[in-house]
């Protein structure tokens, strides 16, 4: 009997052992199994969202972009174009030459300045001695010179009468300078 006894009271006590050992290691590893799951399903689903947003932003990063292009292909423009320095330059004195001719200038010599490097571009500069046979001329010139694109600045001029008895010719020497692409 006393075995009966001990029997009947090791079998509920041994009952309640396994369910609290099931419940430990079992249920609450499945819990806990499960909320990480469900933590993990949630990043999935917050990137995902994030995703879908950066989807959605794509139309108008697109035109950000091509008016970003739009106004870099207008910047540069502005600038001399060349393969290299010594082509931009040689542009910039072809186009002084072009101005000064068609108002019935005359080129007496024409010199090339060193490049000078700011920040992202690089200025160029040319120096032309010229012949204008008047004052309107000189005005058209540098009217010419001040108004086009690309950009053109004069950086320094010197105007003198040729001969004092016909006031009406004129010598100049121009020095002007112009911008470039720093790779360029």
């Amino acid at each position: 009997m006393k075995k009966n006894k001990l029997l009947l009271f090791l079998v509920p006590v041994m009952a309640a052992l396994f369910i609290a050992v099931s419940y430990q290691y079992g249920y609450l590893e499945v819990l806990k199994e499960a909320s990480s799951l469900k933590e993990a399903q949630d990043a999935k689903i917050r990137t995902l969202a994030k995703y879908l947003s950066l989807i959605e932003e794509k139309p108008k990063m697109e035109e950000a972009l091509a008016v970003m292009k739009e106004t870099r292909k207008a910047d540069d423009s502005k600038l001399f174009e060349g393969k290299t320095l010594s082509l931009a330059t040689a542009s910039l004195q072809e186009t002084i030459k072009g101005i000064v001719m068609d108002r019935g200038g005359k080129i007496i010599s024409e010199r090339v300045g060193k490049p000078e490097d700011s920040g992202k571009f690089t200025v160029i500069t040319a120096s032309l001695d010229i012949s204008l046979p008047d004052v309107r001329a000189l005005g058209d010139v540098l009217y010419s010179l001040e108004t086009r694109t690309p950009y053109l600045v004069m950086k320094d001029l010197d105007i003198r009468v040729k001969a004092a008895n016909d006031p009406r010719e004129l010598s100049v020497k121009l020095d002007v300078a112009a911008l470039t692409g720093r790779g360029k």
